[in-house]
């Protein structure tokens, strides 16, 4: 596209169900591949006039939620005056939002700006059956041990080299990452539990491998010293298979101050997370599920 002072830069903050996408990334290839980045990508061209690059903060994978994805794209400033929010909103698939669009400064960065993100799994402890309207959000798990699962997710809090839990295929300078926090919560329904990963960055597949090691201990398939042992020795092939994509979501991207923040359904952007509340939440999904083998 144009020079820097031809263009204006967006920060857009997508939300969308990822079941039918394969993943946020353009993908090379002779088959056409529907991403979140191809869909946002076309539409931003419709209203530029031309081309135009969207920069995610997350490359989240086939069938990976997101409540806020947010992305930067350069435009023609002769059309920085448009209503970028509703008029890309009203060109994106139906699977897709636009929450916000609108000017940002020149040098941000969706992706390097971030100073961390937050990821929810959603997991159903109902054995008889998941309710059609949570089957593309949820990971049927059946009941589990919550408490050893928070034990194990104690050994997994803070600064470790996290190369057991990631998945072949990146290409990164250090597989050092610091957790900041893992907590769980109540679900939308009675019976599901959902963990919240929270860190300044993650490897790939990182969450669903940490999700898919916590539900082998909810199930009495690994300890916490075993889990410890793995991540010491830098093992993914004594640790269990990766979590399914569709329980994952992007639910918040952080930045500095300067990066700004927007209210998000309702809930505040700028308080820490309430771990009262978390406990007191996941107790209560716990005593409705109970009678049916729910969280234990």
């Amino acid at each position: 596209m144009q020079d820097d002072a031809q263009t204006v830069r967006l920060k857009i903050i997508l939300a969308y169900q990822g079941t039918d996408f394969e993943g946020w990334q353009l993908q090379a290839g002779r088959r056409p591949a529907r991403t979140v980045q191809g869909c946002l990508e076309q539409a931003l061209a419709t209203l530029a006039g031309g081309p135009v690059r969207a920069h995610g903060s997350a490359r989240t994978d086939s069938g990976v939620h997101a409540l806020e994805q947010v992305v930067h794209a350069d435009v023609p400033a002769a059309r920085a005056g448009l209503p970028w929010q509703r008029a890309l909103d009203a060109l994106v698939p139906r699977d897709m939002a636009v929450l916000e669009a609108a000017p940002a400064p020149s040098g941000f960065h969706a992706r390097f700006d971030a100073v961390g993100k937050r990821y929810a799994y959603t997991l159903w402890t109902e054995p008889r059956f998941v309710i059609p309207q949570r089957r593309q959000f949820v990971w049927q798990t059946g009941p589990l041990d919550v408490d050893a699962m928070r034990q194990t997710a104690e050994i997994l809090v803070g600064q470790h080299d996290f190369a057991a839990f990631a998945n072949s295929g990146s290409d990164v300078r250090t597989t050092v990452r610091h957790v900041s926090a893992i907590r769980t919560r109540g679900g939308g329904f009675p019976g599901e539990l959902v963990f919240e990963f929270e860190a300044e960055g993650f490897l790939k597949q990182m969450v669903r491998n940490l999700m898919g090691t916590l539900v082998a201990a909810g199930r009495g398939k690994v300890n916490a010293e075993a889990v410890r042992s793995c991540l010491e020795m830098k093992d993914r092939t004594r640790l269990p298979a990766t979590a399914p994509a569709q329980g994952l979501c992007l639910e918040r991207v952080f930045y500095g101050e300067s990066g700004g923040r927007r209210l998000v359904f309702g809930h505040s952007p700028s308080d820490e997370p309430d771990r009262e509340r978390d406990r007191r939440a996941l107790d209560q999904g716990r005593a409705d599920a109970g009678d049916r083998g729910g969280p234990k």
